[in-house]
């Protein structure tokens, strides 16, 4: 392991990151040859197939940034690796590029208006907005690139969660009524954007931000072997918000913390305003349904929220220990590879007492 540190308080914390690497195994598969995810949360069955690709991962890396300056690194904060669940915060982003294309012209507007197709069209899923599949509160119901929205029914997160009744069918409501943390129904959204845009995600993302914003060219975001469709008489494939099945995107810390801190501007880079102005201050609005949750972004809000760290910084999170962490107040963008789940809230509050001094 190697670490680069300019300011001398922060060595503890990038000691901590290093001693506290997750339990997830570096090959993705433990010695059952259970796939890590599949592990995590407790699936079985045909829902539970792998169906695309899964990288090994490197070992605990992470880079923080000050005032835009890198502070700290340690690890290979340039290989990339998978990173699940962070992938739904660029989604977000990508949805803000559609609203600012009038791609989207009402994020209150049914989906089914604008795509087509026997995914948004059923009694239960015509009357879904993109509002509801931004907060995770669609309710969306349904077959997806071979996965039903059931497997992840009754689902819960974080390092305390019960998975117990996890794909067991629910009865579901109506769309906006019920907090779900769904990664079928977040595929919907990436496919619903796909449409929208009428190119490939990982084009978009790539021409519109991440070249504007000097990311590196390592980075991919892979879909399913189930997940291509037809677009424009081509086959193209339809990304995933996460690396539940596999697939997803595959990325480095650094690239992340450009992302970060272009997110923590605003969505503004070198002047150029590339997001919509009020979108960011949209995307970090509680939603009615869950408190800490925006618009696919976790927030440090309601009755589970951190009272030593800001009130008003907010993360992208993925399973297995990845994470990125804004604090407006600190002026701190914060990267974390494969640091267990469980002591992040230490990490952080380690990081803001150092920064503070």
């Amino acid at each position: 392991m190697t670490s680069s540190i300019t300011i001398p308080a922060l060595q503890g914390v990038v000691d901590f990151a290093l001693s506290h690497e997750t339990n997830w195994p570096r090959s993705m598969f433990h010695d059952n040859g259970a796939y890590a995810g599949s592990y995590e949360w407790q699936e079985t069955g045909p829902w539970a197939e792998v169906v695309g690709p899964v990288t090994e991962r490197g070992g605990p890396a992470g880079v923080i940034l000050h005032h835009g300056k890198p502070v700290a690194e340690w690890g290979d904060p340039d290989r990339p690796d998978m990173t699940f669940s962070i992938a739904k915060s660029y989604l977000s982003v990508l949805a803000g590029l559609a609203v600012k294309d009038g791609l989207i012209g009402d994020l209150d507007e049914p989906i089914s208006r604008s795509v087509d197709g026997p995914h948004f069209s059923s009694a239960q899923n015509a009357a879904i907005t993109w509002r509801h599949m931004l907060q995770m509160n669609s309710e969306w119901r349904g077959v997806l690139f071979g996965k039903d929205d059931q497997i992840d029914h009754h689902r819960e997160i974080g390092p305390d969660g019960d998975n117990s009744n996890k794909g067991q069918l629910r009865k579901v409501g109506a769309p906006g009524s019920h907090y779900e943390y769904n990664d079928v129904r977040v595929n919907a959204l990436a496919y619903a954007l796909l449409r929208r845009f009428n190119r490939p995600l990982p084009e978009v993302l790539k021409e519109r931000i991440m070249d504007p914003i000097g990311a590196s060219d390592t980075w991919r975001w892979d879909g399913y072997s189930t997940s291509w469709v037809d677009l424009n008489w081509q086959r193209v494939q339809s990304v995933t918000g996460g690396g539940h099945w596999g697939g997803g995107m595959v990325i480095s810390a650094n690239d992340h913390a450009r992302f970060g801190l272009f997110i923590s501007q605003n969505g503004n880079w070198n002047g150029d305003q590339i997001l919509p102005q009020d979108w960011m201050a949209r995307s970090l609005t509680p939603t009615p349904t869950l408190e800490k949750y925006g618009f696919l972004w976790w927030l440090n809000r309601g009755p589970g929220a951190n009272p030593e760290l800001p009130s008003n910084a907010y993360n992208a999170l993925g399973a297995g220990g990845n994470c990125i962490w804004i604090s407006p107040d600190d002026n701190i963008v914060a990267v974390m590879r494969w640091l267990n789940s469980a002591d992040q809230p230490a990490f952080l509050e380690m990081l803001v007492k150092a920064i503070r001094g």
